[in-house]
């Protein structure tokens, strides 16, 4: 304890310095990069020397108590056990309070952000920053005024067809389908746990553990050039459920005031579907069940029973022993998985209920390992072999679903989360951002590859746009099929916002930073280079209005 009292008293110092903050969510990143943080730290600062002072003060203090006799007191001490208890019981319940009930926002009564920031403890801050799961865009981003953003946001999603409806700070807006026949077939998306566009043959990998997709791919609409907004499986969930930007911190997914929000299961819904959301290990992981539940999402996974605290109120199912071949930590195995989504789909379609599922699988994941005798690589050799079995998965699904009566009128989307190997970077590497993505089955729509740069948000507008619908949205997505469209894509860490437009790169930073880049996509590189004002303030508009919708309840329904 003392270390710790000693060591977050001198880190304080540092913080600030860099910062001119309380711990925020900037510190709880450096807990989930390491490895860079670390080295950072050492290159920064004389790290062994820091390490020695600390360990010398608290050793120090520690020999001026024992000496005191204050140990040994409290050791010969014959308290008595009520009231050891009482005392004990009493200091937790205190805890129990803050931790639940104290928001660390209370000291934000000043319109000075350092008396602000002065008001709170640090250590307080830290664990109030884990728990809120959220960086201030507002306190350490490069802003324009909220009504300059909305503007500039505004003018970046305007599309013909469309109309903003509501007050100027929104987005919110009707879109009207050109007069002719709507479609409306069910739509299955498989969402591909941390899958690189470069594991496929069509981006150029010569290895032939792809050869379902790759097939795939050429019978679909085929995005080449799409983007995942983050590196972990929740910031994609957030994208191909919300459409929004990513804000710094976790995901929305995982963050508190995530309930009745309008996302694309809630146009879904509105056109008369049952959305539902599959995963094949326990939703309590990441929040997943309690965001989808809450917006409306009956769940079907592989997780403990309903407990006291689950306060969403949908349908729920857990996948029976009995339906499971293989499991290991992670979930149980794709074609587990797949075998509920089509037990689900024949019971809607005997009942004539149209459905939208959202399916995420688990079978491409460290420790890699699958069913035997599959494929050709041994269960649990490398990530190849895990690779390989997720298209050998897909291929044995819709083997199994094109013999069933609901097959024809069913649209399949196959889309990663994100890349592999890239929840450790808190770097932009804009390489370790690009997905495969298609869509396959799409009623009128002949296969083709879109070639445009894009983003997961860009991926519903887009159908929606292909099945002639109308709706109401609040989200930032764009129909990459019109001719207006201009390619871009929004890609980000925890702390570091990007927003590529053609060859140019925008990154904003804490502490009000923003850099640019020109960006050669045949090596993977980025110069710095001047860009024009123009992109710089779509930038921060696009990033600043996202953030300013969530935290003010703006993407509710």
């Amino acid at each position: 304890m003392i270390l710790i009292a000693v060591f977050s008293f001198f880190a304080e110092f540092t913080f600030w310095g860099e910062f001119e903050s309380r711990f925020n969510f900037i510190a709880v990143d450096y807990l989930i990069y390491t490895y860079e943080v670390i080295n950072n730290i050492n290159e920064s600062y004389p790290l062994p020397y820091l390490i020695v002072g600390v360990v010398a003060i608290t050793v120090t203090i520690l020999l001026i108590i024992i000496r005191s006799g204050s140990f040994s007191d409290s050791f010969r001490s014959n308290t008595r056990f009520r009231f050891r208890i009482t005392h004990s019981v009493s200091m937790w319940l205190v805890i129990a309070i803050y931790a639940m009930a104290i928001d660390n926002s209370w000291a934000e009564k000043s319109e000075n952000r350092y008396q602000n920031e002065l008001s709170k403890a640090g250590v307080y801050s830290f664990f109030s920053a884990f728990k809120n799961n959220e960086l201030n865009y507002q306190q350490f981003y490069s802003l324009l005024s909220d009504e300059q953003a909305f503007a500039i946001t505004r003018d970046l999603l305007k599309t013909s067809g469309s109309s903003f409806i509501g007050s100027t700070q929104s987005i919110r807006k009707k879109v009207t389908a050109t007069p002719g026949l709507q479609n409306s077939p069910n739509v299955i998306m498989i969402v591909l746990e941390s899958f690189s566009a470069d594991f496929m043959g069509k981006f150029g990998n010569e290895q032939s553990i792809t050869p379902v997709l790759d097939s795939l791919a050429d019978q679909s609409l085929f995005f080449t050039n799409m983007y995942a907004t983050g590196t972990r499986t929740v910031r994609g969930m957030e994208a191909l459920s919300l459409a929004v930007p990513p804000t710094p911190g976790n995901s929305i997914v995982r963050r508190k005031n995530n309930k009745q929000l309008s996302t694309i299961g809630s146009i879904f819904a509105n056109k008369g579907y049952k959305t539902t959301f599959f995963y094949g290990g326990d939703g309590y992981f990441d929040n997943m069940n309690q965001y989808f539940g809450n917006n409306g999402f009956n769940i079907v996974d592989r997780g403990r029973k309903l407990a006291i605290g689950d306060d969403y109120k949908t349908d729920r199912k857990r996948i029976a022993n009995s339906e499971v071949n293989f499991e290991n930590a992670w979930g149980i195995s794709d074609e587990d998985l797949y075998g509920a989504v089509i037990k689900d789909a024949d019971a809607k379609f005997s009942a004539k209920q149209s459905f939208y599922n959202f399916v995420m699988t688990t079978s491409n994941h460290r420790p890699f390992t699958y069913p035997k005798g599959k494929i050709d690589i041994p269960s649990g050799l490398n990530r190849d072999g895990a690779v390989k079995y997720t298209d050998y998965a897909i291929g044995q699904f819709l083997k199994k679903a094109r013999t069933k009566p609901w097959f024809s009128n069913t649209v399949f989307i196959i889309i990663s989360d994100h890349c592999a190997s890239s929840a450790g970077k808190n770097e932009i590497d804009v390489d370790k951002y690009h997905i495969p993505a298609m869509i396959y089955n799409l009623p009128g729509a002949s296969p083709s590859r879109v070639e445009k740069v894009c983003s997961q948000i860009d991926l519903y507008p887009t159908l929606f746009s292909v099945l002639n619908w109308s709706y109401t949205n609040n989200n930032y997505g764009l129909n990459v099929l019109d001719s207006n469209y201009t390619p871009r894509a929004l890609i980000a860490t925890y702390q570091k916002l990007g927003y590529m437009r053609n060859d140019s790169l925008v990154i904003l930073s804490p502490r009000r930073k923003v850099e640019s880049f020109y960006y050669n996509r045949s090596s993977n590189e980025q110069y710095p280079q001047k860009v024009s004002d123009q992109l710089i303030k779509e930038a921060i508009s696009s990033y600043q209005t996202a953030y300013h919708l969530y935290s003010k309840g703006g993407l509710k329904k």
